[in-house]
């Protein structure tokens, strides 16, 4: 009987045991665990559907992408789709990216008369987490709105989303939040270079345009900070790869993907089955909820030789799931690998960067990261 202490903690055993798919009791739901059957699920999406009313999301922030199948879905994303292409992610980003960095390194660094003692941080409380955020709020053109705001915005919506999921009613505090949001978004859409008003331009309708927004903040933080301190957490408790990568920059790039093989931020996502359908001999009911497991599908050993090993010059390590396939595929992975190898490769400049003992390992049903990566260097 796998439970949901397992399935927070330390998954992977429970998954290679379902692997390819079997029922979970505690999540009420079949759970797709190999990477084939997970590339099935989430390229077909007229008998794997996001669009279900039991999907918490579009409760609290109303119809979006992400809630959204077939021609619905392609008229909330198409408009952001340009704008998150690779090139145009390079063009608009890199340099507040690297500016953001820059500064939450600088704040962190001990001040002259402590130097002896050298440098200590929560990299997920002083990098991680404000690069996410503080991009988010500048990626939705809201540069009135501190990155501070933004992240009470995004607690409090993500705390009402993860409460609705548990069967709770939507939270004061998000749907509050959520109209401060709509306040900000719909105030900006008059800006000549902001992604929102491109939207806008493109046939959304202001409410449209403010549902996407909460999702692409979502997406944002979640994967960007998880990305990030998962990659530290692995390197850093792997010192042969460490090394391999501080000898070696060009091999952080592939680091950087094996650590979302291990560890994608996001591990699982939900859909709902539109017809009764045979998933690799189970026999899947029409409403039945489908888990696809994409921290499962990342360790399947018919890709993945030795999967449960960090390995920074894997071959085929960018097979991995970690940013989803089909329709619903990230939009922003462009955006969270850009910040990702800028944040990694500048924090490990830092002279002796090593983990505490006692560092949290990565956690969570969802969204997995480590609580805190603290650490000590050199100064």
């Amino acid at each position: 009987m796998v439970t949901l202490e397992e399935l927070e903690t330390d998954p992977h055993p429970a998954l290679a045991a379902l692997r390819p798919i079997g029922w979970v009791d505690a999540l009420g739901s079949w759970v797709v665990a190999s990477r084939a059957l997970a590339l099935a699920v989430m390229r077909d999406p007229s008998t794997f559907t996001v669009d279900d009313p039991r999907f918490s999301t579009a409760q609290v922030v109303g119809p979006s992408m992400l809630s959204l199948d077939g021609t619905a879905h392609k008229a909330h994303r198409d408009p952001f789709e340009s704008p998150f292409g690779l090139a145009e992610t390079g063009r608009r980003f890199t340099t507040v990216v690297r500016q953001t960095v820059d500064e939450l390194i600088a704040a962190i660094q001990p001040a002259a008369g402590a130097a002896a003692s050298g440098g200590s941080a929560d990299l997920r409380r002083t990098v991680a987490g404000p690069l996410s955020v503080a991009v988010v709020a500048y990626s939705l053109g809201l540069p009135q709105a501190s990155a501070a705001t933004v992240l009470d915005w995004y607690t409090a919506i993500s705390d009402s989303v993860t409460g609705v999921s548990a069967g709770r009613q939507v939270t004061p505090e998000g749907t509050e939040a959520f109209a401060q949001l709509h306040a900000h978004v719909a105030a900006g859409l008059d800006s000549a270079d902001s992604l929102i008003a491109a939207a806008a331009h493109a046939g959304l309708g202001v409410d449209e345009v403010v549902a996407n927004a909460a999702v692409l903040m979502f997406g944002g933080i979640e994967t960007t900070e998880g990305m990030i301190t998962n990659a530290l957490w692995h390197l850093l408790n792997h010192q042969d790869q460490l090394d391999l990568v501080l000898a070696d920059r060009s091999l952080l790039p592939n680091a950087l993907e094996e650590s979302l093989r291990l560890e994608p931020a996001a591990a699982v996502v939900d859909r709902y089955a539109t017809r009764d359908v045979g998933l690799a001999g189970a026999a899947i009911r029409r409403g039945d909820l489908v888990t696809v497991s994409l921290a499962g599908a990342g360790r399947d050993p018919e890709v993945f030789a030795a999967p449960d090993t960090f390995d920074v010059r894997r071959p085929n390590a960018r097979r991995h799931l970690a940013f989803a396939s089909g329709p619903h595929i990230c939009l922003g992975m462009h955006l969270t690998r850009l910040e990702a190898r800028t944040a990694v490769d500048a924090l490990l400049d830092l002279p002796g960067l090593r983990l505490a003992p006692d560092s949290p390992p990565p956690r969570g049903l969802v969204f997995r990261k480590p609580s805190a990566v603290d650490v000590t260097w050199d100064v």
